[in-house]
């Protein structure tokens, strides 16, 4: 049991991480966004609703997708994760405690805070071990189909993904292209702390039981 309840504690931290990463860098989305979020914030100027909601549209079609192409990729965590990381932005853009853009050298150490947060949300989620995000099982799946290397699948899908959301408006510029460099040897860090943290703690419970 308690276990379990260190597994869903990173897991859900990792998610509220995620989240207020994430409506951080809306906040000066004009430097531009991660690819997925470019498309976001595109169907959200498009159609209306909220960052969020498009968020969680786009994060189910896609576990719907996987589904058909791998459902080995497809688990609890992953529908958490399509369901919970757009509200929860939402909720931080609601509650009005983030800055606007400032247009001034500012707004780049903001977007790099939360590159940062959000780069330590995705190594602690993903240490709960609960199960990959819709994005990143689409990916693997796809690597899978296509045989081509993770990598490789995940440049693919990012630049289709990136192209759509130009073309519907979204927000692209010079970050935009470096998002992913940024983010993965953040998250390679944090991941292996926070997978360390987790055998550590329930290391300590099961010496604790032989005693």
């Amino acid at each position: 049991m308690r276990d379990r309840v260190i597994q869903y504690t990173f897991f859900f931290l990792g998610l509220i991480l995620f989240g207020f990463g994430n409506a951080i860098a809306v906040k000066v989305k004009y430097l531009g966004l991660h690819p997925w979020e470019v498309l976001n914030v595109a169907l959200y100027q498009k159609f209306g609703l909220t960052i969020g909601a498009w968020s969680v549209v786009v994060g189910l079609l896609v576990v719907v997708v996987s589904w058909y192409m791998n459902k080995k990729y497809i688990n609890i965590g992953t529908f958490l994760n399509a369901l919970l990381i757009g509200p929860i932005m939402d909720f931080f853009l609601w509650v009005g405690i983030l800055p606007d853009a400032s247009h001034t050298p500012w707004d780049y150490l903001q977007l790099a805070c939360s590159i940062v947060i959000v780069g330590i949300g995705a190594g602690l989620y993903v240490a709960g071990g609960v199960g990959a995000g819709p994005r990143d099982g689409f990916m693997l799946s796809v690597a899978e189909r296509t045989k081509l290397s993770v990598s490789r699948a995940r440049i693919v899908v990012e630049c289709i993904v990136l192209g759509i959301g130009w073309l519907l408006g979204g927000p692209v510029f010079i970050v935009t292209f470096f998002y992913t460099f940024i983010i993965s040897p953040i998250f390679q860090v944090t991941l292996r702390f926070f997978q360390k943290l987790r055998v550590s703690l329930t290391s300590e419970q099961a010496e604790n039981v032989k005693a």
